[in-house]
């Protein structure tokens, strides 16, 4: 935790980290992700996951991840092994101790049933992954941008 003071007052004010958890398959992705957020220096620590079945049992504490501290919001692919991207949409969204918590799907998926499927199972918004390193940069950035410095994320 870091503070600045206020230009205003001279009381602090207090900036929490961000815990995101990157539900992501592909080491090429989950670096790239990695190596923009850190450029950014934003407040934030990314947990990473590979597929849904450890994405489901990060979020519940279980085994490994026991002591598994709750992300702030869930960067999700669609396409994963063992458990899709939409069953652990489906899956976080109808738990309550979790549904609260902001779900950005990242994928390569551009298919108009993905999308539908994805928003009628509560994602907060749906991101198509550029092929390109450089756009996919300016996506990461994005996302850093608004979800992480506009938006007023749930508490915990």
């Amino acid at each position: 935790m870091s503070s600045q003071v206020a230009a205003d007052t001279a009381e602090p004010i207090t900036i929490k980290p961000v815990r995101i958890l990157l539900v992501e398959d592909n080491p090429g992705d989950v670096r790239l992700t990695q190596e923009t957020f850190k450029e950014n220096r934003v407040l934030n620590t990314l947990y990473v996951v590979p597929d849904g079945v450890e994405a489901l049992a990060y979020l519940r504490n279980e085994g490994k991840y026991s002591n598994a501290p709750r992300p702030n919001m869930i960067l999700l692919d669609l396409n994963l092994p063992r458990l899709s991207g939409n069953e652990v949409l489906k899956e976080i969204k109808s738990d309550e101790h979790l549904m609260s918590i902001p779900i950005v799907i990242l994928t390569g998926s551009e298919a108009e049933a993905d999308i539908a499927r994805s928003y009628a199972s509560h994602a907060n918004c749906y991101i198509i992954k550029p092929v390109d390193l450089k756009q996919f940069i300016d996506v990461a950035r994005s996302i850093n941008d608004f979800w992480l410095s506009i938006v007023t994320l749930p508490p915990e």
